[in-house]
């Protein structure tokens, strides 16, 4: 999952907020936004969540599959040890290797097919949602908007992020999001086991 959170920048805007001294920060109207749960609670964010799991699912059946294939090979590879002439048994095994390694690289090419589909699917709507943050800021007058995910604490009533979220479905942000029906690249599954 992409991760929104930018600590350092976050130091940095809360340091130069201590340098005006308590006076101006008590005058500072301050927010805080849980940007990735703004991006995936968001309509856009949710369908995205949606088609990612239907493209990973049905990937996961193949491996599934192919894993559960390999299983009954080894298995009857054990059961044929005593039967079966050295040579033709070195030739089983290394053949069920190769089919192990061409699985494990399968499981990794949809890895990264899913991560490529996720960025494809979330960027636009993290544009979106970062738009809807910078117009409720300019709207409602805050200095300053950090993502929760870089301070150790906020009060809550300074949490902006179902605000940010009701803005993002009303099209107040920047980006549109692509539509959630767009063809999906292979998703990953858990790597098998030998």
């Amino acid at each position: 999952m992409r991760t929104f959170a930018r600590p350092l920048l976050a130091a940095t805007l809360l340091a130069s907020v201590s340098l005006f001294g308590s006076s101006a920060s008590a005058q500072m109207k301050m927010g805080v936004v849980d940007v990735q749960r703004a991006v995936m609670q968001s309509e856009d964010g949710l369908r995205a969540q949606a088609t990612l799991k239907k493209v990973f699912d049905s990937r996961q059946q193949e491996l599934n599959k192919k894993q559960t294939d390999l299983q009954k090979q080894k298995e009857e590879i054990d059961r044929q040890k005593t039967v079966l002439s050295q040579q033709a048994l070195q030739k089983k095994v290394d053949d069920w290797q190769k089919e192990m390694v061409e699985l494990q690289q399968t499981f990794v090419e949809y890895n990264k097919e899913l991560e490529k589909k996720q960025k494809e699917l979330t960027d636009p709507i993290f544009e979106r949602v970062l738009g809807s943050i910078k117009r409720l800021a300019g709207q409602d007058s805050y200095d300053l908007i950090v993502d929760r995910a870089t301070v150790a604490f906020a009060r809550g009533d300074l949490d902006l992020t179902d605000r940010v979220i009701q803005l993002s479905n009303s099209g107040g942000g920047v980006a549109a999001a692509p539509p959630a029906g767009s063809a999906a690249p292979k998703a990953p599954a858990p790597t098998p086991k030998p």
